[in-house]
């Protein structure tokens, strides 16, 4: 994998982490605490309905799942950025360091002499 490879997946899980926190509906997402499906339990369970608590149930096993899946995007998202900067700077020391006497860069397909 390249580091332009690197830098498209780290930018793809960054995207998908946006997205999903905007779009995931969960338990505090909005400014009153609590996201619709929440605020749905809630006046089921206010008119005596059972489904309410199970709904309630559900909102809290989706929020933990949904938080998971942000931490996981995240992550990668930082991983690879880091991982994308390691690399590019280990390139640059690399080539820096094969150079010719005259200072010029040692080409690639050079590099076998020195394996013989």
């Amino acid at each position: 994998m390249n580091q332009d490879d690197l830098g498209a997946v780290g930018h793809e899980a960054f995207v998908l982490h946006s997205q999903l926190q905007k779009e995931a509906d969960i338990a505090g997402a909005d400014v009153e605490g609590a996201g619709s499906t929440m605020q749905a339990a809630a006046a089921l369970k206010g008119s005596n309905f059972a489904l309410g608590s199970e709904l309630e149930t559900t909102v809290s096993v989706w929020t933990s799942q949904v938080k998971s899946v942000l931490q996981a995007c995240a992550h990668i998202s930082n991983h690879l950025d880091y991982s994308k900067k390691t690399h590019a700077e280990n390139d640059a020391a690399i080539v820096a360091s094969l150079r010719n006497r005259d200072g010029s860069a040692v080409p690639a397909s050079r590099l076998a002499e020195y394996f013989k």
